[in-house]
């Protein structure tokens, strides 16, 4: 939420500040796994729990920077995306053909495309250069993880009998 504040506020060193939300978020889901799967800590409600604040934390951050760049339109664009790509992960898994983690538009990628974005957005606005750099960063974002929806869609369908 903090990082979707700060980018909503469009000041330069405020999409630093939205940068650093989006690495403490991943540094968070590591240790959530470390102590479930490494610690052997794993509960029965664990999956669900893994998940659900992945896909809130996905549209916060991107539709977050939609707003703060001036295109919310296109940051909702890339959170319905962000959500659909792991709608079809999660659908070839209740198929019984595994969850595909194959990008190039994965959550991995997609996090670390927002935050070189979002560190490239506060620099140059803080050396003044005027460049829609959040507007390109958006849209490499939507089009990796389009790419990655139908990448994985066609992978589950060569799975399918």
């Amino acid at each position: 939420i903090a990082g979707c504040g700060a980018f909503m506020m469009g000041r330069p060193w405020l999409w630093l500040v939205g940068a650093g939300c989006v690495q403490l978020r991943l540094v968070c889901k590591l240790m959530d796994v470390l102590v479930a799967v490494e610690g052997g800590k794993k509960g029965r409600a664990g999956e669900l729990f893994n998940e659900v604040p992945d896909r809130v934390a996905d549209v916060l951050f991107l539709v977050g920077a939609g707003v703060g760049a001036g295109v919310p339109v296109l940051g909702w664009v890339c959170g319905a995306l962000a959500i659909f790509t792991a709608y079809v992960r999660a659908f070839g898994a209740s198929l019984g053909r595994g969850q595909d983690f194959c990008g190039p538009g994965a959550k991995p990628h997609r996090m670390f495309a927002l935050t070189v974005m979002s560190v490239a957005v506060g620099v140059c606005g803080l050396l003044g250069v005027r460049w829609a750099v959040a507007y390109r960063g958006l849209l490499v974002i939507a089009g990796l993880t389009a790419v990655t929806a139908v990448r994985r869609i066609v992978r589950l369908y060569r799975l399918l009998p």
